[in-house]
């Protein structure tokens, strides 16, 4: 099996599913998992790894010696690096993430730094032959309620388009497009596919951003907009699509209207609860680990509710019953599940709305680079991570291929 699809999209997994925040440990995770995920799936041929780099590591790496030694190890084994994770800043496993995985969000310009620092190591580690730009997906401008100021909104704005500049200009120096990529989340500051489309309309296709670009650059407004265009676009996370009760066909219609790029589309599901009882409440318990935040969408007839944490949504649930309230409620539950399965306990998964996007892809395509984002192996009920993460990984990515 090729990685390349039939229609030529990198496809890979993203390795910030294995535990590391240093240069050392993603090394040593390379070789003791992506390699064998290669030799699983490649056959023989070049492997396109899905970098996530924390902070730390990102610093670490682009010391000359380190770069070099990581350049080397990318020849000789055949593989190279398309796309970067930079959404989590710190550490990403084991300790109590939740909703500092948002922090630093775009109104800090330590977000602007790091961002900066992953786009040269990805313009100088992308293959200069075969790959046609490099991504990079981001937080969607910060979690909801970390960004409720119009100060904080105009730093956020004022720093991406800092960063949008500085892509530009190394398009300019080396050749290597780079495009900024920010991913829509429930209880986020860009929640859906509709708003993301609406901020980047507001306020990075127009307003003073563009005349700072013109000024720059010494260009107009519309060669300005042109250039802003090919390098910030949105991640299609297909959970947090899905979470959200976003319509497949309606998305991409969405999508391909605005003339917005999709650098990278994340292949992801989440866990889908049509009719909630206490039964399957105290089945969802089970997915509650305490690591991570998993945001609860809910349908009550055409209305949508929002909930931070699995516990706010229980907690809402009994508090409607106690009054005598007893709504048909279908809730979504951001918690990146295996795509290979189209139900886990008493539950769905989304993996319907995956495949639906995935085969109008497959008409047209969104966009060149398709990532596996399954980040919750080690927080999995035991049940549905008994076996090697290699052959789950490698179960996963079939079912991709397959799907394409």
């Amino acid at each position: 099996m090729k990685l390349k699809t039939s229609h030529g999209e990198e496809l890979t997994y993203c390795t910030n599913i294995h535990p590391g925040e240093s240069w050392s440990e993603i090394r040593q995770n390379l070789d003791q998992y992506v390699l064998p995920v290669k030799a699983s799936v490649a056959n023989n041929k070049r492997f396109g790894i899905g970098l996530r780099l924390s902070a730390q590591a990102a610093a670490e790496l682009v010391r000359p010696g380190r770069l070099r030694e990581f350049k080397s190890w990318l020849a000789m084994n055949d593989c190279y690096v398309f796309t970067m994770n930079g959404f989590p800043y710190d550490s990403f496993h084991g300790l109590q993430v939740k909703e500092n995985v948002y922090l630093p969000d775009w109104s800090s310009k330590l977000r602007v730094d790091y961002t900066l620092l992953l786009s040269d190591l990805l313009a100088e580690l992308l293959p200069e032959d075969s790959v046609g730009y490099g991504s990079i997906s981001t937080v969607p401008v910060g979690f909801r309620k970390h960004i409720l100021s119009n100060d904080a909104i105009e730093n956020a704005v004022s720093n991406l388009m800092f960063v949008v500049d500085h892509l530009i200009n190394l398009e300019y120096k080396t050749g290597k497009r780079v495009l900024l990529a920010l991913e829509p989340e429930p209880c986020c500051f860009l929640e859906t596919i509709s708003e993301a489309v609406d901020f980047l309309n507001r306020n990075i296709f127009a307003g003073t951003g563009v005349k700072k670009i013109c000024e720059s650059l010494k260009i107009d407004d519309a060669s300005a907009v042109s250039k802003i265009r090919k390098h910030i676009g949105i991640c299609l996370d297909l959970c947090h699509a899905a979470v959200e009760f976003e319509d497949a066909e309606n998305t991409v219609k969405q999508i391909r209207s605005s003339g917005i790029l999709i650098p990278k589309i994340q292949i992801s599901s989440g866990l889908c609860i049509p009719s909630v009882n206490e039964k399957k409440i105290q089945q969802l318990l089970k997915f509650n680990d305490g690591v991570y935040l998993h945001q609860v969408v809910e349908r009550v007839d055409r209305h949508l509710n929002r909930y931070e944490d699995i516990e706010e949504a229980v907690s809402h649930y009994y508090s409607d019953s106690n009054k005598n309230n007893p709504k048909s409620r279908e809730w979504r539950v951001h918690f990146h599940v295996p795509v290979f399965l189209d139900s886990m306990s008493l539950f769905h998964t989304s993996q319907a709305f995956l495949g639906s996007v995935l085969a109008e892809h497959s008409k047209s395509s969104l966009t060149q680079h398709l990532e596996v984002e399954t980040y919750t192996w080690g927080v999995l009920p035991e049940q549905f991570r008994n076996e090697d993460i290699v052959k789950l990984i490698t179960r996963e990515l079939t079912w991709v291929k397959n799907q394409l």
